[in-house]
């Protein structure tokens, strides 16, 4: 139990059952509780037809208005945080990575970003790569900047296998390529598809997640040829029978500052397979990282892994091996530590 008589606050604006850092947080608040650390969780009741730069700026002067004594442990950027861990990213380095178009939301991130960073007593970044940015866009102090890896649940149901390729009728043999994201420009979805034109191994793809334009990467998959071994199946809460059933993760992001799908993939026994420019490349194989997203030099791997079965059963156990360094208890004991050291510091 906390001998800390201030009220301990998660703040993050969004509440879904699907977002990566809402999915982190419920994973963070509930080893806590299994710990008797008693938390609050914050999160924005504003209409959802208010514009999203408003929704961002309301939701921060609500919470700055109303924090009074208590301490904030921000997933968000606010502008009034005890430690915000910067789990989305730098979004001043997140801009270089996408097409120049004006957009409200983006002038108020970066104000509200540059007063987070600042502001801070202390900041988690979740890989060293989320840290450098930090550094190397806002000049803050690499002193209050602690790289805390994410973390997962390590156990997984392996009654589950088998679910996923009976439903989408996918032979036994059939190497099955997994994708899993909302966001579809940013994680690479359509650079992933002209990847796997490209292939002349016997492969099935599953592109999990959702994207407002989805029918454009349906009927792109179509011209493309692959209409008949690429499937999309939206959002899915049931997530683990697609990684049971799978063989390689692919990942060709633009930007992601660590993607807890690649934890997820590490655990549920596949290969997996990034860019650079995803914090996570930091403890993968180097020869499964892509230098950008459209990195061709990767397909000579990727039908290596789908035409040799001992190279693929050989990532797939060092992947197993690594993750087993990344449960959520090792997070949530050193994200407390550093709560509570920042308690004591402030005296609270």
């Amino acid at each position: 139990m906390s001998d800390f008589e201030t009220e301990i606050c998660f703040v993050r604006r969004n509440c879904t059952p699907y977002g990566g850092a809402e999915n982190y947080l419920v994973r963070l608040s509930n080893s806590l509780t299994e710990q008797g650390y008693t938390h609050r969780l914050i999160h924005s009741r504003l209409p959802k037809f208010l514009p999203s730069f408003l929704r961002v700026m309301f939701f921060n002067l609500s919470v700055c208005l109303h924090k009074g004594q208590r301490f904030y442990f921000s997933l968000e950027r606010i502008s009034c945080p005890d430690i915000y861990r910067a789990g989305d990213g730098v979004h001043r380095e997140f801009l270089l990575s996408k097409n120049k178009s004006f957009n409200l939301l983006n002038p108020v991130y970066l104000f509200l970003e540059r007063r987070c960073f600042s502001n801070a007593r202390k900041i988690i970044a979740n890989s060293m790569m989320v840290r450098n940015d930090i550094i190397h866009h806002y000049n803050i102090d690499s002193s209050k900047i602690f790289v805390i890896y994410s973390g997962v649940k390590l156990d997984i149901d392996y009654a589950l296998a088998g679910s996923v390729r009976r439903e989408l009728s996918i032979d036994p043999s059939t190497r099955v390529i997994l994708f899993v994201g909302s966001g579809f420009v940013r994680k690479g979805v359509s650079e992933m598809l002209h990847l796997l034109a490209k292939l002349d191994n016997d492969f099935f793809a599953i592109i999990v997640g959702k994207d407002k334009h989805l029918q454009r990467y349906v009927t792109l998959s179509e011209q493309l040829g692959l209409a008949g071994k690429v499937k999309f199946v939206g959002p899915v809460r049931d997530i683990d029978r697609y990684y049971i059933d799978s063989d390689i993760l692919m990942l060709p992001a633009r930007y992601e500052p660590f993607s807890n799908v690649v934890l997820e993939a590490m655990r549920g026994g596949n290969a997996v397979i990034t860019t650079r420019q995803n914090g996570a490349a930091e403890i993968l194989q180097d020869e499964l990282i892509m230098e950008s997203s459209t990195d061709e030099k990767i397909l000579s791997v990727l039908q290596k892994l789908l035409d040799q079965p001992d190279y693929l059963a050989q990532i797939k156990q060092q992947n197993l091996d690594t993750v087993s360094e990344f449960s959520i208890e090792k997070n949530a004991s050193e994200t407390l530590a550093l709560i509570e050291a920042t308690l004591k510091e402030s005296g609270k």
